[in-house]
């Protein structure tokens, strides 16, 4: 009897045994976890934020630096532009808003290709006129084109008697109450289809050269 009971406290031993063999082997046989994240430390993660801004820096000086000559470029192409130039002939006899006006081309790279001038009495102080604009009569360029070439000049008038009206018109007061300026439209060189407009700076009557004409307001 104890011999029977011996050998099964030793048979459940063995199986205690295997079973613990067994579930040793399931262990073993699982995947292994992962490692823990490297722990960076504070300097480390100072440098890389130094990195990144230092990168971040030198993209802002070069997107900076793109856009600067951008402009650059497109102010250089726009100051070759052709602009006119105006002047007033003297003014012996008759009334000063009768006068003949020379408009030059003072590009030396491109033509004022169909050119239309046009005059604007930009005030007249006293007289409760609004800034208006009338087409310049009289217009002419050489070979009668449509516009100037390249050191070409043209000679116009404006119609301001008309706008002012009598008796006023022939009044040199009145005149050297007036401010005037001239407005082209020509063709953009190399885009015909486009159009560019530009104005002139204001003109008054001086009357301090002798004899008088319409020059540049001086600047204040």
């Amino acid at each position: 009897m104890a011999r029977k009971q011996k050998q099964t406290a030793t048979g459940k031993g063995r199986k205690k045994a295997a079973a613990g063999t067994r579930s040793g082997a399931g262990r073993r046989s699982a995947s292994p976890r992962p490692p823990p994240p490297p722990v960076t430390t504070l300097r480390e993660e100072l440098l890389e934020m130094g990195r990144s801004g230092a990168r971040s820096l030198e993209y802002l000086i070069l997107t900076v630096a793109c856009m600067l000559m951008t402009a650059g470029a497109l102010y250089g192409i726009w100051s070759l532009r052709p602009t006119p130039g105006y002047a007033s002939e003297a003014i012996t006899d008759g009334s000063p808003f009768d006068v003949t006006f020379r408009v030059a081309n003072q590009s030396p790279w491109f033509p004022l290709a169909n050119l239309k001038v046009s005059c604007v009495l930009a005030s007249l102080r006293g007289s409760g006129l609004e800034p208006t604009l009338v087409e310049a009569s009289d217009v002419r360029f050489p070979g009668g084109a449509k516009g100037l070439l390249i050191g070409e000049e043209g000679t116009f008038r404006c119609p301001f008697r008309a706008l002012i009206g009598p008796p006023v018109h022939d009044d040199p007061e009145t005149a050297r109450r007036a401010e005037i300026y001239f407005r082209a439209s020509y063709d953009v060189p190399l885009l015909g289809s486009v159009r560019l407009t530009y104005n002139s700076m204001p003109f008054v009557l001086n009357t301090r050269v002798l004899p008088p004409r319409w020059t540049p307001k001086p600047a204040s």
